[in-house]
Order: structure tokens, then C-alpha cells, then sequence
């Protein structure tokens, strides 16, 4: 029996941190046979206050559906950084925005990867796509969920008529976080 994959995605409201996590959670349930379960947090408005989501993924049936200790954090503010990186478990992997997530050093051993989502949602001409950049990011980053299966929980999940859009997000992130693990440099912190 494998250990349950804890994983937290948090920001500020307005990012599409929710929609990231159903997004994965989908992806593993949906289209990878896996387990998974979604808890969603926000702060007292939803836009612009703290957001977190809580995925947990597992190749047998998951009985407690909160976090204990995530293995990855995908963080996409500062303030969620400062919040959430010190719950992350020894050894595991921080996946932060870049441009908005200056992280500090972490008394623990953390494999960190960034990626400018922002910039690169800004460059397509659609900062609301962030999250989904993220999304592929992840994928690229961790193998929990293979590429077809979060290609299509992506295509899926997003509103009709924005699925091209979503999906060439997706991709921008995926092939990010693929290139970054084939170099040599690979964490940041």
C-alpha cells in the first residue's frame, strides 16, 4: 500500500487556486484511476484574502480527507509562503510562482522549482490563466499525475469557449517545468 501524495495549493483569492486543485484532484481521480479528495479554504472575502486548497492522492482509498503534513506545496503568493512553508514535510517539494514568491531558506531540506506563471499568462494576454499554468507546471514537475490525464482534467474543468486558451496555458507550464527538470541547475533555493 503507497503513502497518500498530500498536496496544498495556496495564493489569494482571484488566482483560481480551487479550480488548480479540482483540476488536479480530477486529473488523478478522473482520468489516472487513482484516489484523491479536495478541502477548500478562504479567507473572510474571496478576492484579494488567502485561498488554500488541499489535495490528497492515493493509489488506495483515502480515509481521513484533511493534510497532515503535505509532501508538495504549490505556493503563489507571499503571503501563502510565509503562512504554508513551514508545514511542508522534510524532503519535500515547494513549486512557487516566481515573480511573487521570493522564498526565504527553509531550515529543511525542500526541493524548490519556479516559474514566472504570471509573466508567462501576461505574455499570452491572459493573466486569469495562471493557475492553469501552474496546473501544468505541477505535472511536469511531479509526475502525480500523468501529462494526458491533467491535459484533459484541464480540458474538461475550464468554461466552454476557453478551452484552447487553457489548454496552450497548460502546455506553456508543462513544457516550463519540463525543461527546468532536464537542466543541470534545477532548485532555486
Amino acid at each position: 500500500m503507497k503513502k497518500n501524495t498530500e498536496i496544498r495549493i495556496a495564493g489569494f483569492g482571484g488566482q483560481g487556486i480551487i479550480l488548480a486543485g479540482y483540476i488536479i484532484g480530477k486529473a488523478a481521480a478522473i482520468y489516472d484511476n487513482k484516489f484523491s479528495t479536495l478541502i477548500q479554504s478562504f479567507g473572510p472575502e474571496a478576492r484579494g484574502s488567502s485561498c488554500a486548497a488541499q489535495v490528497i492522492i492515493s493509489d488506495s482509498q483515502i480515509l481521513y480527507p484533511y493534510l497532515i503534513q503535505p509532501n508538495i506545496s504549490v505556493i503563489l503568493s507571499k503571503d501563502a509562503f510565509e503562512k504554508f512553508s513551514g508545514e511542508l514535510l522534510d524532503g519535500g517539494t515547494m513549486l512557487i510562482e516566481k515573480d511573487l514568491v521570493q522564498p526565504k531558506k527553509l531550515d529543511r531540506k525542500i526541493s524548490t522549482f519556479a516559474v514566472p506563471a504570471t509573466r508567462l499568462a501576461e505574455e499570452m494576454g491572459r493573466k486569469i490563466v495562471t493557475n492553469i499554468i501552474m496546473v501544468g507546471f505541477f505535472s511536469a514537475i511531479t509526475d502525480i499525475t500523468s501529462y494526458e490525464a491533467t491535459r484533459k482534467a484541464v480540458e474538461t474543468s475550464v468554461p466552454p469557449g476557453t478551452e484552447e486558451l487553457n489548454l496552450k496555458a497548460f502546455e506553456t507550464g508543462f513544457n516550463y517545468g519540463k525543461k527546468l527538470r532536464e537542466s543541470p541547475q534545477k532548485s532555486v533555493a
